[in-house]
């Protein structure tokens, strides 16, 4: 009997990426759940899961090196979620501080970039298959709508990783390439938000649950 295939998370040790691992397991495929501060949170998730914890610092070319190097001596690896954000803080447009819009495109483009050039090198060419999910926001605003305001560096860097993806789409058709793009989903990033701003948000919609997420992340990565 060969063994599960892997499925690597970035930002596993988060609320939705934490829920993939899970839904992961259930069906069948072994989680690598990478993090890039939050370890005992993905030792914790890698253990209830069946799966393991992988230090994966998308602000570092050494750390993505490294994780990809212990990825492609495995088992085959069957695709990979970018759930990576970094904590979320919301200013106007034009106090966005300088050293957050980088954080965000390093973490959100410029890490995933490495990552993927890596992967497709050392993974998904042995098997010219494998499954790439974004998971990108609604904050970015729907076609012809307006972006979720105060929330630049975090916008700008979702466009980035959805240019990225049509990229990867574009020189390797044999890869599945899908995105997923959540509303307000109860995780630590509505931390960022004051409370009677989403009460009011609640109360025109739900929520999403890290869950209900993970599950339209799962859908698009191998289909329901």
């Amino acid at each position: 009997m060969s063994d599960p295939e892997l499925f690597l998370v970035s930002g596993g040790s988060g609320g939705i990426g934490g829920a993939v691992c899970t839904l992961l397991a259930e069906r069948g495929f072994t989680p690598i759940v990478g993090y890039c501060q939050g370890v005992a949170a993905a030792e914790s998730i890698a253990r209830r899961c069946a799966g393991r914890a992988l230090a994966l610092d998308l602000t570092s070319e050494s750390s993505i090196a490294g994780a990809v190097s212990e990825l492609a001596a495995g088992a085959p690896l069957a695709g990979v979620i970018l759930a990576a954000a970094p904590t979320l803080t919301r200013h106007p447009f034009s106090e966005i501080p300088t050293a957050e819009m980088a954080l965000h495109w390093q973490v959100g483009v410029l890490g995933p970039q490495r990552l993927l050039a890596l992967l497709v090198r050392h993974c998904f060419r042995k098997t010219r298959r494998g499954a790439v999910v974004g998971v990108l926001s609604k904050a970015m605003g729907a076609e012809g709508g307006r972006a979720t305001a105060e929330m630049g560096a975090y916008v700008v860097a979702k466009y980035g990783l959805a240019g990225l993806l049509a990229a990867v789409a574009g020189e390797y058709p044999w890869l599945r390439v899908r995105s997923v793009s959540p509303g307000y989903t109860e995780t630590r990033m509505l931390d960022a938000f004051d409370e009677r701003f989403l009460t009011l948000q609640r109360q025109q919609q739900p929520f999403q649950t890290p869950q209900e997420v993970a599950a339209q992340i799962l859908d698009a990565a191998i289909g329901a």
